[in-house]
Formats: C-alpha cells, structure tokens, sequence
C-alpha cells in the first residue's frame, strides 16, 4: 500500500458525491441509481453501472474503499491505469449479471409456485408490482416461507455498492500476491492472501447457498461471488497469457 493514485482517488470521489447524494434526494437517487430486477418497473438501463457508486450506510463505504485503495493500488500499478480501469468494471458487471441471474432464479420458482396454487400471470404481477417496498414481503397460505421471502426480496430490493467489483480485485489481488500477509481488525493475526481470499469467498458461498450470513443480513452475496469469478478469470487469462506485461497507456 501506498500513495493514492489520481484512479483510486477519482473513484473514491465519485463514490462519496454518490453517497453525499443519497442524503440531497435520498429515496429517489436509490430509486434511480441502485440495482433493481431486470423486470421490475424500477429497473434503469444504466443501474448495472451506477449501482457500483451506491452504498447503503458510512461503514458499507468506507470499507470499500479502503478495500479499493489498498488491494487496488499495487494492480494499477502493475496494470496501468485503463486496464485496471477496464478490470474493475468488468468485475462489478459480472457481479451485477450473477446477482440478477440468481434473482431470475428465486422469481421463478416463486412464480412457479404460485401458479401451482391457481395464481393467474397477471395477479402475480399484480402481486409483486403492489410489494415494491424494498425488502418487503408476503406471507401467502400454502406457498412455502422461505419461497416466498426469495421472490418478493429478489424482485424488489435493488442492489447496491462497490463490493463485486472490490471482490474481484480482492482474487486478482491474491493470484498476484498471493504471499502478502493481512492483518485484519477483527482478527488480528498475520494471513496471507492465498488463504485469507479464498476463504472470504467461501464463506460468501455458503451465506449464499444456506441463506444464513456471519457478517448480517442485507449482504449480496451472490454479487460478490459474481464480482470474485469475473475477476479470477480475467487474472487468469491475463497471467496466462503474459498480457499483465502490457500496459494500456
């Protein structure tokens, strides 16, 4: 870690003017910027991009940027600026189609569910487009709880923040040093990078896969794990192919 790079620093700025924005227009900059299901009337062409610039509270933020100034800093200097640019996008991207690919997922199943008990298409819409509230949902006879808390969350509460694509400069960062020691505030003993990374992801997974999460609720795991695999393979790639050689000035 070193010195803030003038990349580093642009993207923390417009991070901040994001966050600084939330509190000028609140509910309409979530409604505008963050993440929603591709189908719901709140969805924006350009939310897989601006979702990247939305947190949800001071300590979301701020933890994500350290994150992006201190794993991201050695690979833009090893990088260049465009690639690292163009690297970082890309992650938040992939995590973005991740997260909504596993939402189409819980939407269907909860769709199809719904069906089965008689529902028509058009009440079901009616259903969903009337429980809008972010994270808000519905208990309905018959229709098995946890299906229903997976469709109405997945369908109405949009995503938000940095974390895909700081995930994926976390793995690129562990594949290029993968011996660097970090120290953690919570855990304040040495680990290197090679298994401290992994071992996030994982946990991510399993939040993923069982719905219970050790750091809270709230968290897109799946969009971490996005951001984690679009990162890994783009890494790889350029390792294999000596392409971390070139810069893209």
């Amino acid at each position: 870690m070193g010195r803030i790079s003038e990349t580093i620093k642009t993207l923390v700025i417009v991070n901040v003017i994001f966050f600084i924005g939330t509190f000028i227009i609140k509910d309409t900059s979530y409604r505008l910027f963050s993440l929603f299901y591709f189908e719901s009337p709140n969805f924006q062409y350009w939310q897989p991009l601006t979702h990247m610039f939305m947190h949800g509270g001071i300590m979301h933020i701020l933890f994500n940027m350290y994150a992006l100034w201190a794993f991201g800093s050695p690979l833009e200097q090893i990088w260049g600026r465009k690639k690292f640019l163009f690297f970082y996008f890309s992650a938040g991207l992939g995590a973005a189609l991740i997260h909504t690919l596993v939402n189409y997922y819980h939407v269907k199943v909860g769709f199809d569910a719904l069906m089965a008990l008689g529902a028509s298409e058009a009440e079901i819409w009616d259903l969903l487009n009337n429980t809008l509230q972010p994270g808000s949902y519905r208990e309905i006879a018959q229709l098995d709880p946890n299906v229903s808390l997976n469709l109405f969350t997945s369908y109405n509460t949009p995503a938000v923040g940095a974390s895909g694509a700081i995930y994926g400069v976390l793995v690129a960062f562990g594949m290029m040093f993968p011996n660097a020691e970090l120290m953690l505030i919570f855990f304040p003993v040495p680990i290197k990078a090679k298994y401290f990374i992994p071992g996030l992801i994982l946990l991510d997974l399993f939040s993923g896969v069982t719905g219970f999460s050790v750091f809270g609720q709230g968290i897109a795991h799946w969009a971490h794990i996005g951001g984690a695999l679009f990162g890994f393979i783009m890494a790889w790639y350029w390792k294999k192919n000596s392409f971390d050689k070139y810069r893209w000035n």
